[in-house]
């Protein structure tokens, strides 16, 4: 038996209300807000976000692969998988893979993961999808697209939502692209897309399960789909006979905005959320062909619910003042001077420090037990040398110590604000706060670590670990 034992999400903290761009560009832009992914976050920042939310309270030891589905990688000719496994403190003997270039992406990933647990080279797979897409600005897509990502773990035991069926079907058909060295996605006539390739695509693959697994409409106690948008999503479900004040799933559209490869994954998670023992999930996306799942939930589900998911993670919000702000955190205006000033990006090194560069650890002196960060080789406490326990420290809380705010540095996002954070258990940790209101900062708060973007150098991305005030 193979299926879902965990789930994770993350939605970024900024929120951008759909009347900025109204007021902005004119004209009607929607109702609700988008999600919009702090200057330093991308696909990979979040994924880790949502496979940390996913792994709470687990052994990280005993995953055995990692598949991350996106269509915004960080990189594209560098596996970025195997960054985030780095990064969340996997083991180096396991599998994995991107799966990149269609929104559908997230259930590929999700359908090979169940098929390695099923044959039995895997016990256990993590898959992550996550995408940060930048819209044309003033564009249809600029008022759709919104930021975030979704973990599942699968595996052939704790089972909390079994897997009792599938189907899939490959189209060619091209609705919304991107070629290489493009910007911007672009897209076909609506009305074509739409009934041609959404509509047709999703009714199809959700036929064809329903003949396979002689099922109907009537056997589902939540149905979650892929969404073009809120209006073509309600006309699906009520082509199909779903009820859609009881049986479907909101899409999030309003709240979070279209997140790509992410968008069904995070709806499935938003069902799992509330899912009882007994009820059957059907579980369909759509991107170049359509994937349909038939998820059985058991009473496993009861034992996950301390994730923050996506309820936890849609009140934990902050709104972003102005479009101005939003320009510059999608670096889509001319400053008339560099975003940044020239970096070195040193490989050779952020390889050697690897461990604590982007694993968080820091070591404890097994002399008189101080725990100390970032690693080196005499304890500033006792001075013993070479003699520590290497230990886990993104997973750690901790304390605001004290701060200090900087105007005048090179930011994308003023005043540069450098925390030094007490962390529970012992250590300090002298790093960046992010997702702050500078007016809210004061000394002893609570904050968590983040795995975000510093800068860029030479062409590589220099990423570390930051803190932000405690999310709810």
């Amino acid at each position: 038996m193979v299926g879902i034992t965990s789930y994770g999400a993350y939605i970024p903290m900024y929120r951008m209300n759909l009347q900025t761009l109204a007021q902005t560009w004119g004209g009607y832009a929607g109702k609700g807000e988008k999600a919009v992914a702090n200057w330093d976050e991308d696909s990979l920042t979040m994924a880790t976000e949502s496979s940390i939310d996913c792994l709470n309270g687990m052994d990280r030891s005993l995953i055995d692969g990692l598949y991350f589905a996106t269509t915004t990688p960080a990189y594209r000719e560098k596996q970025n998988a195997s960054i985030i496994a780095k990064v969340i403190d996997l083991r180096r003997d396991i599998i994995t893979a991107d799966f990149t270039n269609s929104v559908r992406g997230g259930t590929s990933a999700l359908r090979a993961a169940i098929d390695a647990v099923g044959a039995g080279s895997a016990k256990r797979f993590l898959v992550a999808a996550a995408d940060c897409r930048v819209a044309a600005p003033d564009s249809k897509f600029e008022n759709l697209f919104g930021d975030g990502s979704a973990a599942l773990l699968i595996g052939d035991s704790d089972i909390a939502a079994q897997i009792e069926g599938s189907a899939s079907i490959s189209s060619e058909f091209i609705d919304i692209w991107k070629k290489e060295g493009d910007r911007f996605v672009q897209a076909w006539e609506d009305r074509f897309i739409i009934t041609q390739g959404y509509l047709a695509h999703l009714e199809e693959i959700i036929s064809i399960l329903f003949k396979k697994y002689n099922a109907t409409s009537k056997d589902f106690s939540k149905v979650v789909f892929y969404a073009h948008d809120q209006r073509r999503h309600g006309q699906l479900a009520k082509k199909l006979g779903f009820d859609l004040e009881t049986q479907v799933q909101d899409p999030l559209i309003s709240t979070v905005g279209h997140t790509g490869s992410a968008q069904a994954m995070m709806m499935l998670v938003a069902a799992l959320e509330e899912a009882k023992p007994g009820d059957r999930i059907l579980f369909a996306n759509y991107g170049d062909g359509a994937d349909a799942f038939i998820l059985k939930v058991t009473d496993q589900i009861e034992k996950i619910r301390d994730r923050r998911g996506i309820k936890k993670n849609l009140a934990s919000k902050m709104g972003l003042s102005s479009y101005g702000k939003y320009l510059h955190f999608r670096n889509l205006m001319d400053w008339g001077q560099k975003r940044e000033p020239d970096r070195y990006g040193a490989v050779s090194m952020s390889w050697r420090d690897r461990d604590w560069v982007l694993s968080c650890h820091g070591h404890k002196c097994r002399q008189c037990g101080t725990i100390q960060f970032p690693m080196q080789r005499i304890c500033t406490w006792c001075q013993a040398k070479d003699d520590f326990d290497e230990v886990r420290l993104s997973d750690k809380k901790g304390i605001l110590f004290t701060y200090s705010m900087d105007n005048l540095a090179t930011s994308v996002d003023k005043p540069t604000v450098i925390a030094i954070v007490n962390i529970d258990g012992g250590g300090r940790l002298s790093t960046i706060l992010t997702d702050r209101d500078p007016e809210k900062i004061s000394p002893d708060m609570p904050v968590e670590f983040t795995f975000r973007k510093v800068h860029e150098g030479q062409g590589v991305i220099n990423y570390f670990w930051k803190c932000r005030p405690l999310r709810g």
